[in-house]
Parts: structure tokens; sequence; C-alpha cells
């Protein structure tokens, strides 16, 4: 099969230049089966539609967002038990709701290991007379 790149079929230096991310991250998510294989040419090239490219972009916003791996991995198992994207979105859901628990935990911990921080420096000036 002869190929052009165009907005519909992208070989993978392409699509990995353009998405930020290198192609062996894109072989990686294809083996971990966040991805579907993409078709290849007759010389073995990969090549990605518009729906692989749609799915690496919502693979890579879940990274960005903070999910895991192992996360992502659960999510691909429930689209390609089902092969309907709107069946994700229940789990995906709570996820984001554990994840965003988890991130105002942190805040928490950090605002107060801010806060003693600054007591202890205040302590420590004070006592030693050190200038601010």
């Amino acid at each position: 099969m002869k190929l052009k790149t165009s907005e519909d079929h992208r070989q993978i230096g392409e699509l990995s230049r353009s998405l930020g991310v290198t192609t062996r991250t894109l072989r990686l998510y294809e083996q971990m089966g966040l991805i579907d294989p993409p078709q290849r040419t007759e010389g073995g090239i990969r090549y990605y539609t518009k729906d692989d490219i749609r799915r690496i972009k919502f693979v890579l916003k879940l990274k960005e967002l903070g999910l895991s791996l192992q996360q992502m991995q659960e999510l691909a198992e429930i689209y390609r038990e089902t092969k309907m994207p709107d069946k994700i979105m229940p789990r995906l859901i709570e996820l984001l709701d554990s994840h965003t628990d988890a991130i105002h935990r942190r805040i928490g911990k950090l605002s107060s290991l801010a806060r003693d921080i600054s007591e202890y420096r205040k302590r420590i000036v004070d006592f030693y007379g050190v200038p601010r």
C-alpha cells in the first residue's frame, strides 16, 4: 500500500513530532493495549487514522491529568470489551474524583509544611538574630 501523509493518515514519526511524544512512547502505548495497533503499509510502516489519533490524544490527556498507566489500561480494557467510549466514562469520573481528592490532600499537607517551615525559619531568625 502506498501512503501519503495527510490529515487522515499519518506515519509514526510525523505523528510523534506533532504530539510532542517519542515514537517509543507510541509503540509502548500499543504494546500496553492503550491504543489499537495501527494499520501498516506493505513495508511495515505504521500509519495512524483520525480515529487512532483521537485515541492517542485521549491517552495523552489522561496522562496529563495524572492517571497512571495501570488506570489507563483499565479504561482501555473496558473500551475493548464494549467498543463504546461512553462506557468508560463512569469509571473515568471515579478515577478523576479520586485523583482530585488525593491532590487536595497533598495540597493540605504541603500548605501545612510551608507554615511549619515559615515558623521554624522565624524562630531561627529570632534566636540567632539573622537578618531577614
